[in-house]
C-alpha cells in the first residue's frame, strides 16, 4: 500500500473547505508549499516541526 500525502491533505482540505491559503497559515507555510505537496512535487518537511 502506497501512502500518497498529497492526495490525503488535499481530500482533507477540499471536506473541511479549507483553502490552499488558510491550510498555509495555519501550518505556518507558504501557499506555494501546499500547492506542491498536493501536486506531488514536494513533500511536507515532519522532521523540522
Amino acid at each position: 500500500m502506497q501512502l500518497n500525502i498529497g492526495e490525503i491533505i488535499y481530500k482533507l482540505r477540499k471536506e473541511k473547505g479549507v483553502t490552499q491559503e488558510v491550510l498555509a497559515n495555519t501550518v505556518r507555510v507558504y501557499i506555494a508549499a501546499v500547492s506542491k505537496w498536493e501536486s506531488k512535487n514536494s513533500y511536507p518537511d515532519i522532521f523540522n516541526c
